[in-house]
């Protein structure tokens, strides 16, 4: 546990919410006791000025969630399945909680593939066009195989998005200790296990082998279905995609 680090994540986290107007709405959903009511506003409200803005036409919870970038974005998401935890009205917010992000340049995708396969990129690809899909994880670009002159889609994870990912969910964790330790009576929330099933779910995503793994038994279990056309996987060994 990175301690400092934490605490400065979490510090400009209670900003963004206090900024944004979110803090209110997001302890109402969780029906917040009093202690944790002070508690996030103690991070916060002396910080304003260290929160991001976010978009203004947004709702504050999907605003705020936003402007804290793709870790944060993905954890509205899987709340949004959630209305357990955050009750059916936040649920219903966050389900249409922006998918898409600007890309990131064709460059860096190039050399993110690159770095994963180990050998020039024209080696394996006689074309790779700009990015034609882009969300909270990775983007999507359509190119040829060198070989054997076959049009693939090729998926690239966003460059460093790993690391901080973790570095996020790390603080995650610490948040839903302090809660523990300060705010007992939100336990009923179950912080641990909200953010335990979060890590889950993203590191399941940033392994890109797994969608491969999984569109690949697809396909197997669907040969011969009319109603069913799966592309085949490349089945690339690498986290590019």
């Amino acid at each position: 546990m990175r301690g400092p680090h934490n605490i400065i994540r979490l510090i400009r986290t209670g900003a963004t919410m206090v900024r944004t107007g979110a803090m209110k709405v997001v302890l109402d959903a969780f029906d917040a006791p009093a202690p944790l009511r002070v508690l996030a506003y103690t991070l916060g409200w002396p910080f304003q000025w260290l929160g991001y803005k976010g978009d203004p036409n947004m709702p504050p919870a999907t605003r705020a969630l936003t402007a804290l970038g793709p870790a944060y974005i993905k954890f509205g998401q899987v709340l949004s399945t959630r209305p357990d935890v955050v009750g059916e009205e936040m649920a219903l917010q966050l389900r249409v909680l922006q998918d898409q992000l600007p890309p990131f340049s064709r460059a860096s995708a190039m050399a993110e593939v690159e770095r994963e396969l180990g050998r020039p990129l024209a080696e394996v690809f006689s074309e790779f066009s700009e990015p034609i899909a882009a969300a909270s994880i990775a983007q999507v670009h359509r190119a040829r195989l060198t070989e054997t002159g076959e049009d693939v889609a090729v998926k690239v994870l966003r460059p460093g998005l790993e690391r901080a990912f973790n570095k996020d969910v790390d603080a995650f964790y610490f948040a839903a200790r302090i809660v523990d330790l300060f705010a007992p009576g939100a336990r009923r929330l179950r912080p641990l296990e909200v953010i335990e099933h979060f890590d889950g779910v993203v590191q399941g995503e940033l392994d890109l082998r797994l969608e491969s793994s999984a569109a690949s038994e697809f396909a197997a279990k669907t040969v011969g279905t009319p109603a069913f056309s799966c592309p085949a996987s490349a089945g690339m060994p690498q986290r590019a995609g």
